[in-house]
């Protein structure tokens, strides 16, 4: 195989370089159970990785059964996380992007949820995009998640169809070793008996062999 030019390393280098710092856009969980920590995502990639951007995000809320939506964060590389809402004071830890002023990823944990945390949220990501000559251009993306709080965890049809295929798997491998066994042990039985048979041939073969000369012994006397 031919070595690589300088060139084509840097191209491979750069493709990898892209490919590790790849942004995907995911879904959120939507269900959050009592007592328990609970992530709730949001991600909003740039489309154009090469351009530099600073970017803040606030979050507002709409609790279960009420009409007004409440500012309850904001963080920034600068502030940092900001709590504004005192159903949220202690609770939220930041899950996003840290140490870069582009955040992509603003996603959150709540901690010991409630069923106050059932609601509407709205995360905002305001991003100012820096291009050449001093140009600046500003995009505001705003994404909602419905989130609802259970007693405990309700068990999805993956996980119920994936136990049902381990268990019947296991009865599957079990029927099979047990008619391995079967099978083996008459394999030997039957190899133990032709060789019985085998060996009651050779001594009765012996036995016949053993009286003819006998038999000659006295004729000849």
């Amino acid at each position: 195989m031919a070595p690589l030019r300088p060139a084509s390393l840097l191209a491979c280098l750069a493709l990898v370089t892209l490919c590790q710092g790849g942004c995907v856009e995911v879904e959120s969980l939507t269900e959050a159970v009592l007592g328990n920590t609970f992530k709730i995502t949001c991600i909003s990639c740039k489309k154009r990785s090469e351009t530099e951007a600073v970017t803040f995000t606030e979050w507002f809320f709409k609790e279960k059964g009420t009409d007004e939506m409440v500012k309850i964060l904001r963080y920034s590389i600068e502030n940092k996380l900001e709590v504004m809402d005192s159903r949220f004071e202690g609770l939220v830890v930041w899950n996003g992007t840290k140490k870069v002023a582009d955040l992509q990823d603003v996603s959150i944990f709540i901690l010991n949820v409630t069923y106050e945390h059932a609601g509407e949220y709205v995360c905002t990501v305001n991003r100012t995009l820096n291009f050449a000559y001093d140009f600046t251009h500003n995009v505001l993306v705003n994404k909602t998640i419905h989130v609802e709080v259970v007693p405990k965890a309700n068990r999805d049809m993956a996980s119920i169809v994936s136990e049902i295929m381990m268990y019947v798997l296991i009865v599957v491998l079990t029927i099979w070793l047990v008619a391995e066994m079967v099978y083996c042990y008459k394999k030997i039985a039957a190899a133990t008996e032709a060789a019985a048979q085998e060996n009651a041939s050779e001594y009765l073969a012996i036995t016949s062999e053993s009286k003819e000369n006998c038999t000659g012994v006295q004729a000849v006397e």
